[in-house]
C-alpha cells in the first residue's frame, strides 16, 4: 500500500493492483463516502462483499497514517473521498469446443481512501444541510410574499 499526504489536513492511503473488479469495489466505496471513520468501519464489517475486506484494509491504513504522521485522532476523521480506479487487466485463455479459445479477463483495481478532520468536511456539510436556494418556480412567490410584507409594514 502506497502512502501519501497531499495536504496537511488530508490523509490518503492507496492499495494498488487489488484483484477485485473495479465495478464491484465501487459499489462498496459508495457506502462509506462522507461518513465518519467509526461508522465506515461498522458498515464495512457488516458488508458481505469481498471488496469490503480490501477497502477496510485501506481505511485502516489511512487511519494509521493520520495517527502516526499527522497526530490526528482516528475516530474524529471523516472519509472525504473514496474512489476506485481501474488497474491493468490480466488476460487468460480457456479452451472451448472445436479448438477455439475464450478470453478470460481478470480485472484489477486501485483503491484510494482520503480522510479529513471532521471540522473541515463533516457529514453535515456533505449531505445537503445548507439552505436551499430558491428555484425559478418559487422565486416569484417569494417576491410576492416580500411585497405583501412591505405593504403591511407601510400601512
Amino acid at each position: 500500500m502506497a502512502v501519501a499526504a497531499q495536504d496537511s489536513q488530508e490523509v490518503r492511503a492507496e492499495a494498488k493492483f487489488v484483484r477485485v473488479s473495479p465495478r464491484k469495489a465501487r459499489l462498496v466505496t459508495e457506502h462509506i463516502r462522507g461518513r465518519s471513520v467509526p461508522e465506515a468501519r461498522t458498515i464495512l464489517a457488516f458488508t458481505q462483499r469481498a471488496a469490503a475486506r480490501e477497502i477496510e484494509k485501506v481505511l485502516r491504513s489511512a487511519v494509521a497514517n493520520a495517527e502516526s504522521n499527522h497526530n490526528l485522532v482516528g475516530d474524529e476523521l471523516v472519509v472525504s473521498a473514496a474512489y476506485v480506479d481501474e488497474g491493468p487487466t490480466i488476460k487468460r485463455w480457456r479452451a472451448r469446443a472445436r479448438g477455439r479459445v475464450a478470453r478470460i479477463r481478470k480485472r484489477t483495481c486501485h483503491i484510494t481512501v482520503r480522510l479529513a478532520p471532521t471540522a473541515q468536511s463533516g457529514p453535515e456539510k456533505r449531505r445537503g444541510s445548507a439552505p436551499a436556494e430558491p428555484t425559478k418556480a418559487s422565486a416569484p412567490k417569494a417576491r410576492k410574499r416580500a411585497s405583501a410584507r412591505r405593504k403591511e409594514a407601510n400601512a
